[in-house]
């Protein structure tokens, strides 16, 4: 009897001839997860093994892997070569705290000459004659224990179904630019898309000395919590002071927010392009702030030319949103009070419905090619796996 890690992923099962593809991706992501780890991994049929790892590391191990997409559960399992009595002496080794339980049996390996349901009576006679205590419930016991009986001649024992992630394999889909602010709501975009197999590059914003040092620090740091789920992001960190001064003397107050976010867009589809991404990601979400009315979502999606813009977040409330962002501990580090560039230059009353051909008339203020020539001339980069 040894210990392991038993692995079920969720989406890949339907993906036909190509399964294979994701199924590659998925290894070599759980593995990348545990690189500080030694481990081994094996598949097997509709499922992976994770064994060959020391004990003391089993908890870590666990975390890791529930972050990796593509995982639909996980289980800390038992292992033994199958046989009747390798499975009993397994169960009357196994610790119960609870007072009602079932077994449950999957024969995956129907050479195994006991059908399901008898063996599964077997076995809780078995553990009923260790712990006289206990007593059964087949509707709603305290502990079910797991018997899967699988092709490769070794059965798996456990009793925690652990969820992890979901989604599909970080690799699966093309690459995204996240435009990464520090608030609540882009980590949590950046997030869903990763989820739906999106690699991740970002985007931010910075406005020396109008931001802080600490508000950089603080979109670093989520972009690093981010990639516990997805993976190395690059992020580019581009300066955004001298073009908000020259909205801000040349233009309409009320059309700051407008102008920021269309030169920000024209500079999202050039670095996404630069390094062959297929999409800008946004944390918009319909009506949450002025910037977000449709018709500021359409007059700011007018100056992309190729790439789609995806807002995961378009129809949720703030409460769900901020739902997710506790459940990827990126919440507390957005709540920070270091602002962003975005808060700079805030006009009073900002154009909740801009119209096009008045946003074009002050366009025409600026030198927005030269702006953004400088602009990305000054592009920091930083990876998060190297931080």
């Amino acid at each position: 009897m040894k210990k392991a890690i038993l692995l079920r992923f969720g989406e890949i099962f339907l993906k036909g001839k190509n399964k294979y593809v994701f199924d590659n991706m998925l290894m070599h992501n759980i593995l990348q997860s545990l690189k500080d780890y030694k481990v081994k991994l094996t598949k097997i049929s509709g499922r992976y093994i994770i064994d060959e790892y020391e004990e003391i590391f089993e908890n870590e191990i666990i975390e890791k892997l529930s972050h990796v997409f593509g995982l639909y559960s996980l289980s800390p399992t038992f292992v033994v070569e199958t046989s009747q009595n390798n499975i009993e002496e397994c169960l009357k080794n196994i610790e119960l705290d609870c007072n009602t339980f079932k077994v449950e049996v999957k024969r995956a390996d129907k050479l195994f000459p006991i059908q399901s349901i008898e063996f599964a009576s077997l076995m809780g006679g078995v553990i009923l004659d260790k712990y006289n205590n206990l007593k059964v419930n087949l509707k709603n016991p305290d502990t079910t224990i797991y018997i899967e009986i699988r092709e490769d001649g070794k059965s798996y024992i456990y009793s925690k179904i652990i969820k992890c992630a979901g989604g599909m394999p970080v690799g699966s889909s093309g690459g995204g630019l996240l435009l990464l602010s520090g608030g609540i709501d882009s980590p949590v975009a950046g997030y869903l898309m990763s989820k739906r197999g999106m690699p991740l590059h970002a985007i931010h914003f910075h406005s020396f000395p109008y931001t802080s040092q600490l508000a950089k620090d603080k979109v670093i740091t989520l972009a690093k919590i981010i990639s516990e789920y997805t993976g190395n992001i690059t992020l580019h960190i581009v300066p955004f002071t001298k073009i908000q001064e020259e909205i801000h003397k040349n233009c309409k107050p009320e059309f700051m927010i407008t102008l920021m976010r269309r030169i920000m867009m024209r500079i999202a589809e050039i670095i996404a392009k630069e390094n062959n991404l297929k999409a800008i990601i946004t944390g918009e979400s319909l009506a949450q702030v002025a910037s977000q009315t449709i018709e500021s979502i359409t007059v700011t999606n007018s100056v992309i030319n190729d790439l789609p813009v995806l807002r995961p977040l378009i129809a949720m409330d703030k409460e769900d949103i901020i739902e997710i962002s506790k459940k990827i501990n990126t919440y507390e580090t957005s709540i920070l009070p270091y602002e962003d560039c975005c808060t700079v230059f805030l006009p009073e009353h900002p154009l909740i419905k801009p119209k096009l051909e008045k946003v074009l008339k002050e366009e025409e203020r600026l030198d927005i090619k030269n702006l953004i020539d400088n602009a990305l001339k000054q592009v920091e980069i930083i990876n998060t796996n190297e931080i």
